[in-house]
This record gives structure tokens, sequence and C-alpha cells, in this order.
């Protein structure tokens, strides 16, 4: 376990507060700094006494009594604290790293994949938790019943690991799954993601093969048998690792409700959509290798209700639902928007979509959306004009959007005063409203705006 002092550069981001509040937890001094944070960092911070005193670098925090510093993504290779730390000395540790270093002498179970990470790690620790296993884990969501994203211990001889293919810190720039060396592994599927990093198709492949080697020799690789990018991969790895492959539960739906097919008899669940019952596959082949039933499992995961953002409902009534979902790519919408199609057949289902990461915007990489809204009835594509504006030069046009996702009957805004005014004027009283995005719509209220 890491002790004395740490500090902690780019304290506010999502994984790096929570860690922040786990190390305090196991009895570390721990400082910080950030030029920006938000909630519900930031909430979070001060619950723990952790936030800053003020926003932006001082290097002066860096001293020479501090046993390690921790360096986000989110600070850059000219952060006036983090030369000063590399000028004295210091320790310095990504959160990957970090992670590593603490769990080396347990078995890490490791998570990866273009989508469905956060979701199957989070089915995982709940199947888990109510049978009262105990487990470290690091996950990249909030969901129900855990209080911290982040547990570390020296009670357990388990980590579970959301392990992401972004890279570790402005100073190494190693995919942060690499660095966990997995002795169980996951990989749900590939779908190109990341372009300011990976700069094509065949190069983002490239970090899962080297993720297959990451592992220990003798592990364990869980994969995903229907994604054939996928299995081309695994099957042609000379890795000396058991490989065992996993597919879509059996199911059905009536009535909105989705039905597992299990030897225990037909079983209710509360999530919904293929790929939601493909996520559901990988838990249940790692809770069986962590000792877990097979019947056990069913009966738990029936309570299940999401990570947050993730097919999350947000409201409902006699006519209306609305859900939101973190999806940032082609994958992950098209996805998520099919799973809704499907499970609201008789609803109209209205899909706003927010362009929002690097890549989105990216000219090439925005022609991935292909096809990506066929299955929505009304379909909007919002993009706030100010942030295109920070992170990139070329003007994004109504018919470049339309063209890339081949789709005219695409409704374009890009201001949240039309956003605003689209949502209050749906005059719909029977559908569905999918938000999908990984900002936050120009901070809009719609909750507000569809019960004027």
């Amino acid at each position: 376990m890491i002790t004395g002092r740490v500090h902690f550069i780019a304290i506010g981001g999502s994984v790096m507060h929570n860690l922040a509040i786990a190390l305090k937890n196991s009895g570390c001094i721990v400082s910080g700094s950030d030029d920006k944070i938000y909630n519900p960092s930031r909430d979070r911070l001060v619950a723990n006494d952790l936030l800053p005193e003020k926003e932006g670098w001082f290097p002066e925090k860096i001293t020479n009594d501090i046993d390690y510093v921790i360096l986000g993504m989110h600070a850059k290779k000219d952060n006036l604290e983090l030369i000063k730390a590399q000028n004295i000395g210091c320790k310095i540790y990504s959160y990957p790293e970090l992670i590593y270093e603490i769990s080396k002498n347990k078995t890490r179970v490791v998570i990866g994949g273009s989508h469905g990470k956060t979701t199957v790690t989070s089915m995982i620790l709940h199947v888990l938790n109510s049978h009262n296993n105990a487990i470290d884990y690091l996950l990249g969501a909030s969901i129900e019943g855990f209080d911290n994203m982040v547990s570390i211990s020296d009670s357990s001889d388990f980590i579970l690991i959301e392990g992401d293919e972004y890279l570790s810190s402005p100073i190494d720039l190693t995919p942060k799954f690499h660095k966990y060396k997995a002795n169980i592994a996951v990989i749900t599927g590939i779908a190109w993601d990341h372009i300011n990093v990976f700069p094509n198709f065949e190069n983002y492949i490239l970090q899962f093969e080297k993720f297959i080697e990451s592992i220990v020799d003798g592990g364990v690789l869980v994969y995903n048998e229907e994604d054939d990018i996928l299995k081309k991969l695994v099957l042609e790895s000379t890795k000396p690792i058991r490989k065992i492959a996993y597919s879509k539960c059996n199911h059905f739906n009536i009535d909105g409700i989705t039905y597992l097919e299990s030897d225990e008899g037909e079983i209710p669940i509360k999530i919904f959509g293929k790929h939601n019952l493909s996520n559901l596959g990988a838990a249940q082949k790692i809770c069986s290798l962590l000792g877990i039933f097979e019947n056990d499992f069913f009966n738990s995961i029936s309570e299940f209700k999401g990570a947050s953002k993730r097919l999350e409902l947000i409201y409902r009534d006699n006519s209306k639902s609305i859900f939101k979902d973190f999806a940032h790519s082609p994958s992950k919408l098209h996805a998520s928007l099919n799973a809704v199609k499907n499970q609201f057949s008789n609803k109209q289902i209205i899909a706003l979509y927010e362009l929002h990461t690097f890549s989105s915007f990216h000219s090439e990489f925005i022609k991935e959306y292909n096809g990506c809204m066929d299955s929505a009835d009304i379909k909007v594509v919002y993009y706030d004009i100010e942030v295109l504006q920070k992170r990139s030069k070329t003007i994004i046009s109504r018919e470049l959007i339309q063209n890339s996702f081949n789709d005219n009957e695409i409704i374009v805004l890009n201001n949240k005063k039309d956003l605003s005014d689209f949502i209050r004027d749906i005059n719909s009283e029977n559908y569905v409203l999918l938000l999908m995005s990984s900002g936050s719509f120009s901070s809009v209220d719609f909750l507000s705006l569809i019960n004027r």
C-alpha cells in the first residue's frame, strides 16, 4: 500500500479525485491542484477536505517531503508543478502506474474494449457486492451502492479495473490498459476511437494487440466472439494465455421488459439492448472465474440498474421517457439508439446526439457516423459553436453533418437557445427522448423544459 505524502497534479479528474479520496482514507497525506474543477468532483473533494484553496498551478506546493506526485492527463508537459517535481527528483506516477504499484501483488482483473467497459465493470461489482465478496476496484462512472469510484485496501487479493486505451499522462503516452499487466482481461469489442491519439484504425487495433501481450503468461482473456475484428486478433495471438469466448445472453422482450433465459427460468432484468446483453455475457464469465455460480449471478443481476449515464432513465410519466447515455462514438451511438428502438417499438424515438469529443469534430472521423441514427424517428445533432471554435479550426456545416450521417432529415443545432426551443416545442405525447453525449448539452435543463 502507498503511504506518506501524495500530491495530485490535476486532482479534479473523474478518476483522479476518487483516487485522492481513496488514498486519504487509507492514511496518506493528500494534496492537489487543478486549474478547473467541476461537479461532482468539486463537491466530493469539499466533503473530504481535499479541494484546493485556489484553482491554478502553484510550484511552491511541490516540496521535498512529497513522496509521490500523481500526474493527470489534464495537465500539460509544461505544467509548472510538474517541472518543479521533475527538477527536485520527485517520484512521478500516472494514475494507472500507481494502481499497478498498489495492486502488483493482487490478481488484476482488467476490463478493456472500445465500448461497454464501465457497464461490465459495474455489473461485476454489483454481483460481487450482493454476495458480500469484497474486492478492490477502479470504476469509470458512479453506480448505485458505491460511494466512491476507487477502492483500495490491504485486505483484498483481487482488484477490478476499468482499463481504457487513452494515454496515461502528458509525459507517458502509453495507453492506460497496458500498464496494469492483467491476470484476467476482458475485451468487449474494437471500434475506432480517439483519432487525436490513434490517427488510423490500424494503429488503434495495435493497442489491443499490445494489451493482449501485456496479460501475464498463464493469464486469462475473455473476449466477445461476435466482434469479427476482435475474434481474429485473439485467435491469431500466440500469447500463452487461456482464451474464453462470450456472446449475448439468451433473452426475449415482452411489453418493454427484457427477460433472460436461464436454467433457473425466465428472469426479468432492469437493463435492455443487445449491447447490454453482450456486456452481461462478459460479466457472467468473469464472475464465474471469481467463484460466483451461474444461478447466483442471474439472481443478482436482475436488480442491476445500470451505471450512471449508461441508458440511465432520468424521467418517465404515462406518455414519455427520457434516457441519458454517455455515447460519444459512432459504435456507442448506434448501439444505444438501436437498444431504445427495439425496447420501445410502439413509441416515437427522438434521438439527440451532441458532437463533443475531439474526434467527433474531425472532418475524416465524422464520416464514421454514416447511418448511425437511421433507427430514430426524429434525429437531432447538436454541437456548441463555442466548443467547436476552441477544438477545431474546421467549420462543421449542416451539409457536412447530414452527409456524414448519410441522412438529410437530421436536424442540426449549434447553440443553446435553439436546442432549448427544440425541446420546448416537442409536441408528441408518446415518445422516448434519448440524450447521448460525453458533454453537457451546454447545461440545458431538459426536465424543466419538458415539464413546463
